[in-house]
């Protein structure tokens, strides 16, 4: 005899503490930040883009300079540098012809150096 569905609704979860509940129901974090958070840290676990960010954590870079810390055509640099400006984890300043990047803001420099440390310690 096949098994029947049954559309009755799973139990609720025993709750542990109640006091631990409150307090994140107290700090909700809305579904449009999840995902704007979400597409941050998916585009930093690519590492080009980590070697971007770190090399712009040191300075202020033009394309063609990037291009050439990382070994890479100016052209794959620009299009990892679109996606880190719609992100917001970098921005542009023009100086004459040439526009130079680095990090969005310390924000992003905290996100980044908290996330080195993280991996330094054991």
């Amino acid at each position: 005899m096949p098994a029947q569905n049954s559309s009755a609704p799973a139990p609720a979860p025993a709750i542990v503490d109640p006091e631990a509940l409150r307090r994140v129901h107290e700090h909700p974090l809305a579904d449009g930040m999840a995902a704007q958070l979400a597409e941050t840290f998916k585009a930093l676990a690519d590492p080009t883009r980590v070697r971007m960010l770190h090399a712009l954590s040191h300075a202020e870079l033009c394309v063609g300079d990037l291009a050439a810390v990382l070994e890479m055509t100016e052209s794959a640099v620009s299009h990892q540098l679109r996606l880190l400006r719609s992100l917001r984890v970098v921005r542009a300043r023009r100086d004459g012809k040439l526009v130079f990047y680095t990090l969005d803001d310390e924000h992003v420099a905290r996100l980044f150096q908290l996330s080195l440390e993280h991996l330094g310690h054991e």
